[in-house]
């Protein structure tokens, strides 16, 4: 019998070199770290985004793997990747799930807790 257990650490940078906050646009960059502390092998196979910025203003990303990678994790392994957000605030949230695929076959959602993307020394 399977045994899934994933984890998910993530955390952010301000990409001050890419964002214009004169026009109203703010870039981060999100690190992702996906550890299987479980028994069994998975298969990350989709993605969904929720993105919110500092006006509750909401936008959602849904898509195939990430980076272009349907990673395969074995247990006791993780995966890491970077991708990146672009706000119209200086302060907004992401939060999610990954949707992935059991050795058995059985698909199963692990959820991104929801994380902060901020400007520093923003509060809020």
């Amino acid at each position: 019998m399977p045994n899934y257990d994933i984890k998910i650490e993530v955390s952010t940078d301000y990409l001050i070199d890419q964002s214009t906050p004169e026009a109203s646009r703010f870039v981060f960059a999100y690190h992702v770290k996906i550890i299987n502390e479980g028994k069994s092998k998975a298969q990350l196979i989709s993605r969904h985004w929720i993105i919110t910025d500092g006006n509750d203003k909401v936008q959602e990303v849904k898509g195939s793997g990430v980076i272009g990678l349907q990673p395969q994790i074995e247990s006791g392994s993780h995966f890491e990747y970077s991708s990146g957000a672009v706000l119209d605030t200086q302060v907004g949230v992401m939060q999610g799930s990954y949707q992935m695929l059991g050795e058995d076959g059985e698909q199963f959602d692990v959820e991104i807790p929801i994380f902060k993307l901020a400007v520093p020394n923003m509060v809020h």
